[in-house]
């Protein structure tokens, strides 16, 4: 190896320099095209400009937004389990023992916490963590 014979990892590739006669292919309007708001120095539209449209952040509401079709889930964790008194845990059952105050759009089991007994669960939604431990006892995890 020479030093004349060091070359840089990756091929840089050189920088386009515009406006520098017609014959270098981009002269005269070096890109910009004829004319208009974009061919001006300093020229072009703002950030979030639609062209003349009310533009997203005015047709949006400001106060919030509520997603209508958003679901709520209420968290079970294997701590709460481990209090009911029956093998086969329902939502029903769980408000029944006083675990959980309500059912929202149904309960969603968490692997928080150690499981130890076997269950029975029935419920909308498992982690794959939760799912896993409570079969690994020996116990049902059914989606329902």
């Amino acid at each position: 190896m020479k030093l004349g014979e060091i070359r840089p990892a990756t091929v840089r590739k050189t920088k386009n320099i515009k406006g520098r006669g017609i014959a270098s292919g981009n002269g005269k309007t070096a890109g910009r095209g004829h004319k208009g708001q974009k061919a001006r120095s300093g020229g072009g539209v703002r950030r979030g400009f639609e062209g003349g449209q009310t533009p997203l952040y005015r047709r949006l509401p400001k106060r919030g937004f509520t997603n209508i079709h958003a679901k709520t889930y209420t968290e079970v964790t294997f701590k709460m389990l481990n209090k009911s008194t029956v093998e086969d845990v329902t939502a029903e059952t769980l408000l029944k023992d006083g675990i959980i105050g309500k059912i929202n759009d149904g309960i969603v089991i968490l692997a928080t916490g150690k499981l130890e007994k076997k269950l029975n669960v029935k419920a909308t939604r498992f982690t794959t963590k939760a799912k896993e431990q409570i079969e690994a006892l020996g116990g049902k995890a059914e989606v329902i």
